[in-house]
């Protein structure tokens, strides 16, 4: 018979959510563990108790995982940033937008031409 499910919120009495966050704790940094040695993975595993305390696992340096880890969001955020997404000019837009149109029907061949030479002035 398998274990009950229980409901994912905080515990209130302390004392119980002390011994649950210290088994959690265990078990979180033992799979952290397996996970390293089973997958031959870099793992870090930063943990902070209600009190302040730390507790961590890295099965390298944490410092070398950090960095790792600060490196490719460094990387990474560019990519996210509205700002920096590349632009489309409004020609280019428009000559989608009239290929998109055109292989379904919805604008002639004129209109295409007409929006091409820059004399579409509502933009």
């Amino acid at each position: 018979m398998g274990r009950g499910k229980i409901v994912i919120r905080r515990i209130d009495n302390s004392t119980s959510r002390q011994v649950t966050f210290s088994k959690r704790r265990s078990g979180l940094l033992k799979k952290a563990k397996e996970l390293s040695v089973l997958c031959d993975a870099e793992v870090g595993v930063i943990v902070f108790s209600s009190t302040g305390k730390l507790y961590d696992h890295a099965n390298t340096s944490m410092k070398s995982i950090i960095e790792r880890y600060s490196k490719q969001k460094e990387e990474c955020q560019p990519l996210l940033n509205p700002a920096s997404e590349v632009k489309v000019s409004t020609q280019q837009t428009l000559i989608l937008l009239c290929e998109i149109y055109s292989m379904h029907g919805g604008i002639s061949t004129q209109v295409i031409a007409f929006l091409l030479e820059g004399s579409c002035q509502w933009l």
